[in-house]
């Protein structure tokens, strides 16, 4: 791409160098309870006990949660347990294994 490419964004309104474009568009990363960079397939141990909604169970501190997915949404991230099937942990209450 050269310098003087721009894009309009038509969420502003306005039009945007292609640098920025990009570095708009950009998916923020998703970082667990300590900080550290997570990604797809990666395992994670729950740092509290956490109720589960409509499941009427609680997953225990230390609890193991293996093959995360990350969504969209930097703060959460999709995961599978074997008693609850699509559930999404916030990532404030994990950590990398």
């Amino acid at each position: 791409m050269a310098d003087d490419d721009y894009v309009y964004d038509e969420a502003t309104g306005e039009w945007l160098s292609a640098a920025e474009a990009a570095a708009k568009s950009a998916k923020p990363e998703a970082r667990d309870a300590s900080g550290n960079v997570l990604a797809d397939g990666d395992s994670v141990v729950l740092v509290k006990d956490l109720k589960v909604k409509g499941a009427g169970q609680t997953l225990k501190q230390g609890t193991v949660i293996r093959s995360i997915r990350l969504t969209d949404n930097p703060e959460e991230i999709d995961c599978r347990h074997d008693a609850i099937k699509g559930l999404v942990l916030r990532t404030e209450f994990v950590r990398k294994r």
